[in-house]
């Protein structure tokens, strides 16, 4: 057992840690910059310390302080959550070399698939379908115009260290190729301080399917069914449901097999998910691995019955979970909605401030994971997600009834938030069709 374990992060899945750290009788460490000062996850940690100013980059993202923070409070190990740096190797090798634990996958891992090109290069030797694209990185933009000819357009331009949607350009036409390669470049050069590109095949309106995994310490790797993330913007999930409308039993099946070769090629360990796109022909394509927990994973532990945190920490500690692939059974429908702070009217932007009203829905088969409360105020230096509101039926049909029900129950007051957009997306023909692809939102908002 871990003696005490500091959570590297913030906000609701700092929360969601420490409740799978009681559970298992593990105190733990909170770590907070002077804007989280009054922060649940600071509350409610067995102990506390502060790391910083309100800037990321002098507090959740200085490696330094965290460390420091492990080792003034005795923690034997550190759990990254999501985000800042969950996905930093670099990181978990400071971890390591101060004699912590890092609950993740091993660094070696995360570099190699923390590296888009590398990773799809990776993939397509073990046999997991990937889109026709460049073999690595992509020198200049002279070079991309000739894949691209060859690919044939429209392409996607992306950031080999990316993700969230930054760096990433689509591309229609060999004239605004190498606008778009320079403007991709000086965007992931800004966000990941690598300006290394890759190009792919891009395909209009798939769905965006991808399979929660968790890496054993036997070398087994245990796959949690599939999500269904296609309702996004600016490729960032905003509604997100399991199991897919668009999965049969027989794509399922290939899916996991897939996700799972993928997987078991790099030795995974711990809690990952790999992504697919989904065509209309039923073909689905590699698109990336998220070498951490997901902000998305308790629509997955809803239909599992699953506590994926808990199975985390228990595999980072080398216990036996007691679970095997042909025991995973996916039971009702999950969907979860993204509550952030933007305001849909002004094109999502953020609306940091103070929250003056609040109130969580409840009732049969609702969820809510989040770290505010009335009286917050909600920083402007973080992401703007707020809430995850999750709705449990036993079908589809039940778990948008009760979604809409809880959506007309939740109250924010005091900023502008994405509860409006929702309510019209459940209620959208398309979206309870099932049928919503990566383009729906777009057109939605038009």
């Amino acid at each position: 057992m871990f003696k005490k374990i500091l959570i590297a992060n913030r906000g609701e899945i700092a929360l969601r840690v420490i409740r799978a750290c009681k559970e298992l009788g593990i105190p733990t460490v909170a770590v907070y910059s002077t804007a989280d000062r009054d922060s649940l996850h600071v509350y409610f940690a067995d102990e506390s310390v502060c790391i910083g100013p309100p800037i990321a980059s002098q507090s959740y993202l200085r490696p330094q302080s965290l460390i420091a923070a492990a080792e003034i409070s005795g923690a034997d190990a550190v759990h990254p959550g999501y985000g800042f740096l969950a996905e930093s190797a670099d990181f978990a090798e400071m971890c390591a070399m101060h004699g912590l634990t890092f609950i993740g996958p091993k660094p070696e891992t995360m570099n190699l698939m923390g590296d888009k090109a590398i990773a799809r290069k990776t993939m397509q030797g073990v046999g997991v379908p990937v889109l026709p694209g460049s073999e690595g990185i992509v020198a200049d933009a002279e070079e991309g115009r000739h894949l691209a000819e060859g690919i044939g357009y429209p392409v996607i331009i992306k950031a080999s260290a990316g993700g969230g949607g930054r760096g990433m350009r689509i591309v229609r036409s060999a004239e605004a190729l190498e606008s778009n390669f320079e403007m991709a470049r000086a965007e992931a050069e800004s966000a990941f301080g690598s300006g290394d590109l890759y190009i792919e095949k891009y395909l209009e309106n798939p769905r965006h399917i991808e399979v929660q995994l968790l890496g054993l310490p036997d070398k087994n790797i245990l796959a949690f069914g599939e999500r269904d993330c296609s309702v996004q913007r600016r490729h960032q999930k905003l509604i997100e449901e399991s199991p897919s409308p668009a999965v049969t039993p027989e794509l399922r099946s290939q899916l996991m097999e897939a996700a799972i070769a993928g997987a078991q090629s790099v030795g995974y360990e711990s809690a990952g998910t790999i992504e697919f796109l989904l065509n209309e022909d039923g073909k689905f394509y590699f698109m990336e691995m998220n070498t951490r927990i997901q902000v998305e994973h308790p629509v997955t532990e809803l239909v599992t019955g699953a506590d994926l945190v808990k199975y985390q920490i228990l595999a980072a500690m080398g216990q036996p979970i007691g679970l095997h692939n042909d025991e995973v059974k996916l039971e009702g429908h999950a969907i979860e909605c993204r509550i952030n702070a933007e305001d849909p009217e002004k094109n999502f932007l953020p609306t940091p401030g103070r929250i003056t009203e609040l109130h969580f829905p409840g009732g049969p088969g609702i969820r809510v994971d989040s770290h505010v409360f009335a009286g917050y105020t909600i920083p402007p230096n973080y992401d703007s997600l707020i809430a995850k509101l999750l709705a449990f039926g036993h079908d589809r049909n039940e778990a948008l009834a009760r979604m809409r029900r809880a959506l007309e129950e939740m109250v924010i007051e005091g900023v502008a938030t994405t509860t409006s957009v929702h309510k019209k997306i459940l209620n959208h023909p398309e979206f309870i069709a099932g049928k919503a692809t990566t383009g729906f939102l777009a057109q939605f908002m038009k």
